[in-house]
């Protein structure tokens, strides 16, 4: 996994930042901020990576994250083609937790809110009305006064404070433990697993572009990463397979080896691991859900 960049940037007219984002790709730059951050996906397609989680991304995802959590949503490979008329659109809200004050949330009527927050070190992902809510906020906040704004964003923050529809992303207790002057190195293995996640992958080549150590190199991204090289690739792949399930019409064995598995036993143990479903299972639940939503 490459390392992430430090990002950093304030608002020179307010405490609140939000941004409507239109691109032929989301930033590719795995990256974290010292600001919570409100991010809907309103248009593209990829994977989503978020501290040490590993998830497929469409429209409508809606995620709430703390400061300094590592994150990319990473677009599917047609979105850097050079001809491409493929887009991406979201909308971001990004705030620090003295954007009213440094006393403000230490107030007894703000506690649910701060404790929301505390629990968004792990960030949050939301489903639902609330996912349908934090929408309708994001896209009213650009045409609002400052005042409302700030009104708007802290009734926002009360309903997430309250709300059962949020979903915890990364694993308990995981912390960024990654450094800046990290990045350089690390962005190269990132870049290799993208490029070749269908094909075979070399744990001696990612580790020549670390510039470690088989042996070193393993240690250091488990640490980091908070899984192994191994497993990463593999959800990556996962990952794919996914989306290749419910979008096309191939069997399990092409899928399997389009998504860069070479056994069907490999990818069927794998994807059972990652999942907790068959592949033919999750084919079956996704079109289940489709027709009951019809």
């Amino acid at each position: 996994m490459k390392l992430p960049v430090l990002k950093n940037f304030e608002s020179p007219t307010g405490s609140l930042i939000i941004q409507e984002l239109e691109e032929p790709h989301f930033d590719p730059n795995w990256h974290f901020h010292p600001h919570f951050q409100l991010f809907t996906v309103l248009e593209g397609t990829g994977t989503r990576l978020i501290g040490d989680s590993i998830q497929s991304f469409e429209p409508g995802d809606t995620v709430f994250l703390g400061p300094d959590v590592p994150h990319l949503w990473r677009s599917e490979a047609p979105y850097f083609e050079k001809d491409s008329q493929l887009r991406t659109k979201g909308v971001v809200l990004y705030f620090q937790d003295d954007f009213l004050g440094k006393e403000f949330l230490s107030k007894p009527e703000m506690h649910p809110i701060q404790q929301f927050l505390e629990e968004s070190r792990r960030g949050i992902s939301y489903i639902g009305a609330t996912r349908e809510l934090i929408l309708s906020e994001l896209l009213a906040l650009p045409h609002c006064d400052d005042f409302a704004r700030i009104l708007r964003v802290l009734a926002l923050l009360n309903t997430l404070a309250h709300s059962s529809e949020g979903i915890p992303i990364t694993s308990y207790g995981y912390v960024n433990t990654y450094k800046v002057s990290e990045t350089e190195r690390m962005q190269k293995v990132h870049n290799y697993v993208w490029q070749h996640f269908q094909k075979d992958i070399r744990l001696g080549e990612a580790a020549s572009l670390a510039g470690m150590s088989e042996a070193a190199f393993c240690r250091y991204f488990r640490t980091r990463a908070n899984k192994t090289f191994t497993d990463f690739v593999s959800e990556i792949r996962i990952g794919h397979a996914c989306k290749l399930l419910v979008d096309t019409q191939w069997t399990v064995s092409q899928i399997a080896y389009e998504s860069g598995f070479d056994t069907l036993s490999n990818f069927n143990r794998n994807f059972k691991k990652f999942t907790r479903q068959t592949p033919r299972e999750y084919r079956s639940a996704y079109r289940t859900s489709v027709q009951s939503s019809l």
